[in-house]
């Protein structure tokens, strides 16, 4: 932990949550993400020694506790009432990070498996009603196409394989397209009248598909900050971001 030798409350929180990748896991944490595996999954480009010592710091710190599960059941990190503090905290980061610093997509930011492991705990397992839904996700121009994910009444899985069941819905769309729309860049709507995404299947299900998820916990607040933007025009947006820019640089 780096310390900053500074006796003030914004140093001494600085200290504890401004290393690399920490405000990423206690993002998870947040989505009640409690086991290894399943944080690793959200964050696949963190090493299992890095998260394990964000893990252990983080504990140390008061922020989370772990619990050891019993009868061979995996360990559980659970966020402490000052980590649950913390919702404040990831809430305003990414409003600021909405406002004035989400752009276009980077290639690098563009993982299929990421995308559908945050729809997989946003399914609206109250809307399905169903014994099973299979849904097939079919991303343009991507070394491997095809992804599942699997809705069941107590579980939700995404398959790298086809699960060997009949497919409901299938779902062709241009990755950058549905990442738009699941951050709340775009609707929908929008993204199907433009052609960028498809829906295959039967008209109920295409219908109900975009019940089926609550959809990203950012996405109204990219909405409200792209809004904001078409409000007060791109001259004014690029001018603020220069400002901006030019405060950072001095």
């Amino acid at each position: 932990m780096y310390l900053y030798g500074q006796y003030c409350p914004v140093a001494r929180a600085a200290e504890i949550l401004t290393d690399r990748w920490t405000v990423l896991i206690v993002r998870e944490l947040l989505a009640d993400i409690s086991r290894f595996n399943d944080l690793q999954r959200g964050l696949p480009r963190i090493s299992r020694t890095l998260l394990s010592d964000r893990l252990r710091r983080l504990e140390r710190t008061g922020v989370l506790e772990r619990r050891a599960g019993s009868r061979g059941k995996p360990t559980e990190y659970r966020l402490t009432p000052a980590g649950r503090e913390l919702q404040r905290v990831i809430d305003l980061f990414g409003e600021w990070g909405a406002r004035w610093a989400f752009g276009d997509p980077r290639p690098n930011e563009l993982d299929p498996i990421v995308l559908l492991w945050w729809m997989r705990r946003r399914v609206s397992l109250d809307r399905t009603h169903r014994r099973r839904i299979v849904i097939e996700f079919n991303f343009c121009r991507r070394p491997q196409q095809n992804y599942w994910l699997l809705i069941e009444p107590k579980d939700v899985s995404v398959c790298l394989k086809h699960p060997g069941l009949d497919v409901d819905l299938v779902v062709t769309a241009d990755l950058t397209a549905f990442y738009r729309v699941w951050l709340g860049h775009e609707t929908l709507s929008e993204a199907l009248r433009r052609k960028q995404i498809h829906l295959d299947g039967m008209p109920a299900d295409v219908r109900a598909f975009p019940h089926w998820f609550t959809w990203s916990p950012m996405a109204d607040t990219v909405r409200a900050a792209v809004n904001n933007r078409r409000t007060t025009g791109p001259q004014t947006t690029t001018q603020s971001r220069k400002s901006l820019h030019t405060t950072i640089s001095l």
